[in-house]
């Protein structure tokens, strides 16, 4: 079966594989990763598959319908997003109005959970709810075998007219994972890998999971609640270290791995053993990861160090207390002040994920978060707007009391394709919002005491690419500030 899969286009540089989808203001740009996953595993099943990523390769409607009139599919899968949802239905829209009348057109990602029945209303033959890639490989083969697909788990289509949701498919299992082909030889066969960046990783970079899923209970956060489920569910450490060794034999020009799982460092036993058969193995490539500041002591923060883990990215939310609790993030910040001083001890860089407009939030707690950013020193900081997506605890604690400005996530971006606040609270407006988000990155990388951090940055192992990768972010956040008439 011909399969093309489609990163669909929208802004430039636009990132639907990103927890917060937006156009990165450090110009980072996510591989369409959940795409390539369901790449390779169509691929394993015997399908000639074409994976296209229109934003990374600057390609609008006309080029993509081009290339998929050349490519001829018998199936067509669109990636979507909550911020581009509209957009990429319009996309599917001329797909269908192109194509074959017997060519279906599938919609996957996280928004399919939500939004279903809108997906359905002429524009997407078939909907792949939460995670997709076993789903689209029965598909496939029912699709191509017999074309029946009514007790297919995980879609919802419709039939005489009528909406159908069958059951959930059950989340992938761990053995499941460990069958899956590297998302890194998808990544050399399909895309260019100079592409992609993120603005706190070495470039070029190659972005991978070692597990799915994320049991910790914070109300924001919207994979594991739309999209991947809270069961974490993991790949056999000897798997990744086998895909480590094939990256550094087969994509020599790669300068660091970043392990995208929500916490990588859920289970402390498991980073110990993986450090320890990477030394084994005798690897070299730089990683980093997602972390969370109550699951990593200073001894195993060592040993990561000695295994050339270079980055901690860490959910940091707030400086205030009373709102880590609203949100349930399961820590303090007196927590996160040791967490940080370690990360330091360690010799580990740290990136800091902050959020205004979370439940509970004033003026003063942003004066408190904005002091507790200069205190830890991280030496990067990224700073965002409340974003409630829907199907999170968040989204309905704001819809119950009246805070939503929009109920459409389409509307969560502004004319460039940034993020913008959706809410407002009685004491705090959205405008307010946005502007002191703008000020504390503004404030924090524009000022003296950054010299120190950006000067530590340089002076490490790979002193010339972390000067590049600084570089890049900066100019790149330049032309956002100078954008927005600071």
């Amino acid at each position: 079966m011909r399969i093309y899969l489609l990163n669909p286009p929208y802004f430039p540089h636009f990132g639907r594989e990103m927890r917060w989808q937006d156009t990165g203001r450090g110009g980072t740009l996510y591989y369409p990763i959940w795409l390539s996953y369901a790449t390779g595993v169509l691929e394993n099943k015997g399908h000639d598959v074409r994976l296209v990523d229109a934003p990374a390769w600057d390609w609008g409607i006309e080029k993509v319908m081009e290339d998929l009139r050349k490519f001829s599919p018998d199936m067509v899968v669109v990636g979507t997003s909550f911020t581009s949802v509209n957009n990429d239905l319009d996309v599917s829209k001329k797909i269908k109005n192109e194509l074959d009348a017997d060519v279906p057109v599938i919609m996957v990602g996280p928004p399919t959970s939500q939004f279903p029945e809108k997906m359905l209303n002429g524009s997407v033959d078939i909907v792949a709810r939460y995670e997709y890639d076993f789903t689209l490989a029965e598909l496939a083969e029912r699709m191509e075998r017999n074309g029946r697909i009514g007790d297919i788990s995980g879609i919802s289509f419709k039939q005489n007219g009528k909406v159908i949701h069958n059951p959930n498919r059950p989340w992938s299992t761990s053995g499941e994972l460990d069958g899956l082909p590297f998302v890194s030889e998808v990544y050399k066969r399909h895309l260019n890998i100079r592409d992609y960046f993120l603005n706190y990783s070495l470039y070029p970079m190659v972005q991978v999971f070692t597990g799915r899923g994320c049991p910790h209970r914070c109300t924001f956060c919207s994979w594991p609640q739309s999209f991947m489920g809270r069961k974490y569910r993991v790949r056999r450490v000897e798997n990744i270290l086998n895909e480590l060794e094939w990256i550094e034999a087969n994509l020599p020009e790669v300068k660091e791995v970043f392990f995208e799982d929500d916490t990588l460092t859920i289970d402390k036993r498991r980073v110990l053993e993986f450090c320890k058969g990477y030394r084994e193995t005798g690897l070299e490539i730089t990683w980093s990861c997602n972390a969370r500041a109550d699951t990593l002591d200073l001894e195993t923060m060592r040993e990561m160090k000695r295994a050339n883990c270079r980055f901690l990215i860490v959910g940091f939310e707030s400086g205030d207390d009373e709102i880590l609790k609203k949100i349930k993030k399961g820590f303090t910040t007196g927590q996160t002040e040791e967490f940080a001083r370690n990360v330091k001890k360690a010799g580990l860089l740290l990136h800091a994920d902050f959020i205004i407009g979370l439940p509970g939030e004033t003026k003063e707690t942003i004066e408190k978060t904005r002091r507790f950013i200069k205190e830890i020193k991280p030496e990067q900081v990224q700073v965002s707007v409340s974003s409630p997506f829907p199907g999170t605890e968040l989204y309905e604690w704001c819809r119950e009391n009246g805070y939503l400005l929009t109920d459409d996530p389409n509307e969560y971006l502004d004319e460039e394709g940034h993020q913008k606040a959706i809410i407002s609270y009685p004491n705090l407006s959205s405008e307010e919002m946005v502007k002191e988000v703008d000020k504390m990155l503004k404030d924090y990388y524009m000022s003296l005491g950054y010299v120190p951090l950006a000067v530590r940055q340089v002076l490490r192992r790979h002193s010339l690419d972390e000067m590049k990768r600084l570089w890049h972010s900066a100019r790149m956040f330049m032309g956002y500030i100078g954008g927005r008439g600071e």
